[in-house]
């Protein structure tokens, strides 16, 4: 299958973790990848590092919008933090509409849109392009329609970051994508990155140990630790949340997901978007929950499988591991 990526890779190391999961994933074709609120094309850096790891300077990078449409801010990146990224990274400008044309060749060809950053780059293309997205299937990490499952933490839909950082963008993509899959945050609750995962993923080599450092930066900033003791429906040994890889399996097509096709609105209240059962709303199929065990194996086997083509390609060995076992 062919799949756009458009993401804000950058900050949480989950848009990282997803990347380098499509780069393995069977029989999927990566289009290209457009990034968004994206200042001087500094995320479209980072895109290009996580594909030089995996040896897959192929795929097109295009820096898209700046910032929300709606706050006219961007949005904190982690380039310039050694725990993430290597010192020297470039930045990947781009000129104005390069992404907005780059998204429109990936839907003229059939691409599913995998919108794992807020919705800026989508919403631009149906504005100054009307119709643009009619014909799109897309697949978003986002939209809050119903609270989490007992056990995990009480969010509401403020916590919904890519849906509340450009609501106007959100609610455009809403009307117009001519197909609507939302993955809800609370759907994706149950997907984790561990600790007990972690020495395999550095095994893997540059790209896993990447990953692994990320990772452990995200735990630390985030206050993991104390946020996994508050829940018993979390691992005892919680990194980060797979939000962003879930929302791409689902868009490459992995089923073992509770979903639902429903019909919804948005409500806007106190300037906080969120979406609501509504007969006379459109339908959007919901993402509303995950075989958290079974997303560990598929995400790690993909991973691994973009750490092995990369080594294939360099005729560099690399080390053997298997899928960690997962605990709780």
């Amino acid at each position: 299958m062919l799949l756009h990526l458009d993401t804000d890779l950058g900050g949480n190391p989950d848009d990282a973790c997803a990347l380098a999961m499509l780069l393995g994933w069977p029989d999927l074709e990566l289009a290209a990848i457009t990034t968004v609120l994206d200042p001087g094309g500094r995320r479209a850096g980072c895109v290009d590092h996580v594909l030089g790891l995996a040896g897959r300077d192929e795929v097109e990078v295009v820096a898209g919008a700046a910032m929300s449409s709606t706050v006219r801010e961007s949005a904190d990146l982690a380039d310039r933090d050694t725990r993430h990224w290597p010192p020297d990274l470039e930045a990947r400008p781009a000129s104005a509409g390069a992404a907005l044309d780059c998204l429109e060749r990936s839907i003229a060809r059939g691409a599913v849109v995998a919108a794992i950053g807020p919705l800026t780059n989508l919403a631009a293309l149906e504005l100054l392009r009307p119709g643009a997205l009619s014909g799109a299937e897309v697949v978003v990490m986002g939209g809050w329609v119903d609270p989490p499952a007992p056990g995990k933490p009480a969010w509401g839909p403020a916590r919904d970051f890519n849906i509340q950082w450009d609501t106007r963008a959100a609610s455009t993509v809403f009307a117009a994508a001519g197909t609507l899959t939302l993955v809800t945050l609370p759907g994706t609750l149950s997907a984790h990155l561990t600790d007990a995962e972690l020495p395999a993923l550095r095994a893997l080599g540059h790209l896993g140990e990447l990953l692994a450092q990320q990772g452990k930066a995200r735990a630390e900033d985030a206050g993991m630790t104390e946020l996994r003791r508050a829940h018993a429906g979390l691992p005892d040994d919680l990194v980060n949340f797979h939000f962003d890889p879930v929302t791409c399996a689902v868009a490459a097509g992995w089923t073992k997901v509770r979903s639902e096709l429903t019909r919804l609105s948005p409500v806007l209240e106190n300037d906080v978007l969120r979406f609501r059962r509504d007969a006379a709303g459109r339908q959007v199929r919901v993402i509303t929950d995950v075989d958290g065990v079974a997303f560990a194996d598929v995400w790690f086997t993909a991973v691994k499988e973009a750490a092995r083509a990369r080594g294939s390609r360099s005729a560099r060995p690399t080390a053997r591991s298997s899928a960690p076992t997962r605990r709780r």
